[in-house]
């Protein structure tokens, strides 16, 4: 079966899809993959034999994974599940389970950090979130898809709190080869439900997940090589889903004359735990690709040049998500609207922590329909760049 798979796969373009994390944020992703699916045939498999995850990104690349062989219903299932989330779909957001939670974590705090000798510390309990993937996602299915041929590998990053690496757990065809870099590790095996919930561990507030010998945490964490994994399993281009607005213009820096809420600075964290390793490794990516094209091909066939020329585009949001969960803030469930406004959650200033744990519909169908437009405004250049015929209607 593996050797049936492999010559399915020959003929097919090397094209990673690396979606990469920051918690209801993800929801953009869904739209833009919709986008893409509409410029498919009905019935065809994945165009992206390769996917690569981080934190939310990791459950949106399975669920693709699970269903490679037809990238529309893959899609189709993934937007349903964006445009009907609810916080309790994710989170404990109930009275009882959310100030237990909470008064745990001070607890712990004040016990010198302590854990509970039964359940893990972490402001929020992501139980629902577990029941809910152990539901609707059939890990099974996902060697099935590579032994069909439909996909090469599958990998899930996560950020290990003892060795202090950034873990890449793949899953994928038999002569794929294990990596270790400097705080990178690349390691072959299921993947399976606990790879998805530690990815997806967003620090202090989920707890970390123990695989094989450690606690591992939010992928993003220490992920100083965003688009790493996606070249140690064999990519030959890249189509990079980001949260952020990476390479794009900044805005004008604005003077702050009021002192931080902690949700602002929580918020501050996230962004640097998110955005700021992706946008640092397009910028290198950028480099090494001019780098290389200064070269000659002969001069770089005949010294064997142990680099290569990686083509890639960047998907990111068109406007700034943090402004629009501020006009959703009040969707969140009270219990949690009162936790987060003990530490400026609710408040202008703390709209980016908020961003990343608005997992409420209205919010979702916001980041659904951006990430839908932003695609179709560059359908042109997309397909070029993934060389996808247009589709006769």
């Amino acid at each position: 079966m593996a050797n049936d798979s492999g010559a399915a796969l020959a003929g097919r373009s090397k094209t990673a899809l690396i979606l990469t994390g920051g918690g209801a944020r993800a929801a953009y992703q869904a739209g833009v993959l919709r986008a893409l699916s509409e410029w498919r045939p009905k019935g065809a498999p994945t165009p992206f034999p390769i996917i690569c995850g981080t934190s939310a990104g990791s459950i949106n690349a399975t669920v693709l994974a699970v269903d490679a062989e037809n990238f529309r219903i893959a899609v189709r299932r993934l937007v349903t599940v964006w445009k009907n989330f609810h916080a309790d779909h994710v989170y404990r957001a109930d009275v009882f389970g959310a100030l237990r939670n909470s008064a745990r974590w001070i607890f712990a705090g004040l016990t010198g950090g302590r854990p509970h000798r039964s359940k893990p510390v972490s402001l929020l309990d992501n139980a629902p979130l577990a029941a809910l993937l152990d539901r609707h996602v059939n890990f099974a299915r996902i060697q099935e898809q590579i032994d069909g041929g439909y996909l090469a590998a599958l990998s899930i990053t996560c950020s290990g709190y003892s060795s202090g690496h950034s873990v890449t757990f793949y899953q994928g065809q038999p002569d794929l080869k294990s990596w270790h870099r400097a705080r990178r590790v690349g390691v072959a095996m299921p993947i399976e439900l606990n790879h998805l919930l530690a990815s997806s561990a967003l620090p202090f507030i989920f707890p970390p997940m123990h695989i094989n010998r450690e606690y591992f945490g939010d992928g993003s964490m220490r992920q100083i090589a965003p688009l790493s994994p996606a070249l140690h399993l064999g990519a030959e281009r890249l189509l990079v889903i980001g949260v952020g607005r990476q390479l794009q213009a900044g805005n004008e820096r604005l003077r702050g004359t009021a002192f931080p809420t902690l949700a602002q600075i929580a918020g501050h964290a996230l962004n640097s735990i998110f955005l700021d390793s992706l946008e640092v490794d397009l910028e290198r990516m950028q480099r090494i690709n001019r780098t290389i094209a200064l070269i000659p091909e002969a001069v770089r066939r005949e010294t064997n040049y142990p680099l290569r020329r990686v083509a890639f585009r960047v998907l990111t949001p068109s406007e700034e998500l943090e402004r629009i969960a501020a006009r959703y803030a009040h969707e969140l469930p009270k219990t949690i609207r009162t936790l987060l406004s003990t530490v400026g959650g609710t408040r202008r200033s703390g709209s980016t922590l908020l961003s990343y744990l608005l997992f409420e519909k209205s919010f979702c169908r916001e980041l659904i329909k951006l990430g839908y437009k932003d695609t179709m405004a560059r359908k042109d250049d997309l397909m070029a760049f993934l060389e996808w015929p247009e589709l006769v209607a």
